[in-house]
């Protein structure tokens, strides 16, 4: 098999992304990276990790800053004069974390834009899980059961929305449109294991096919 493949999962809320990843990275026995993305970076900028969380996948609302940078902060060398919003501080701290997760081998990656901040990396499979309606409202209702039923959808509609323009805005790409992955997974279908399973097997797929070339 090659020597390395990253796997980045985005995902909808309460399609069990990120249970899915986790079952990924036991079935390929590689490391998995989801919360501590963000303590690793607000230790690396010396920011509070309560600080950090509050700005996590959360596009900056400075217009002005925003207009002065472009619909992209990644990789801009100029400041224009601007102090950075802790937003667009945190994004490029996580993506500088992210990039060094990737130099020490195989893992996967749950949400961040990582997907795009990996564009470069020659072994990467772009997986996007989603789910049905109704499978997602089941999932969100069981994981917060003090939350009547309209406001599970409403929380459901509110962090896709958040976690859209946040990788719409980060990227200039569109959150959730198939020619930004690899793959696409719906959980809903395949199940949690299923869908595990599923991203497993591509990954070896990939991994062997690059043996052979």
């Amino acid at each position: 098999m090659a020597e390395k493949l990253i796997i980045t999962i985005a995902r909808q809320y309460g399609s069990g992304g990120r249970e899915i990843g986790n079952r990924v990275a036991e079935l390929l026995d590689i490391p998995l990276y989801d919360k501590n993305i963000i303590t690793d970076a607000a230790e690396r900028g010396n920011l509070s990790t309560e600080v950090a969380r509050g700005a996590d996948e959360v596009a900056t609302n400075s217009l002005l800053y925003t207009l002065a940078m472009g619909s992209n902060v990644l990789g801009a060398g100029a400041q224009f004069g601007y102090k950075m919003p802790l937003n667009d501080r945190l994004f490029i701290l996580q993506s500088d974390v992210i990039k060094g997760y990737a130099q020490k081998g195989s893992c996967v990656i749950i949400g961040r834009c990582a997907d795009y901040v990996l564009r470069d990396e020659k072994s990467l499979l772009r997986v996007f899980v989603y789910g049905d309606t109704a499978h997602r409202c089941a999932r969100v209702a069981l994981r917060h059961p003090e939350l009547k039923s309209t406001q599970v959808m409403e929380v459901i509609t509110k962090t896709d929305k958040r976690r859209s323009s946040y990788y719409n805005f980060y990227t200039g790409n569109k959150w959730g449109k198939y020619d930004n992955y690899d793959l696409a997974i719906n959980s809903s279908t395949l199940g949690i294991e299923g869908a595990a399973q599923a991203i497993s097997q591509c990954a070896r797929i990939i991994m062997n096919k690059e043996n052979e070339e």
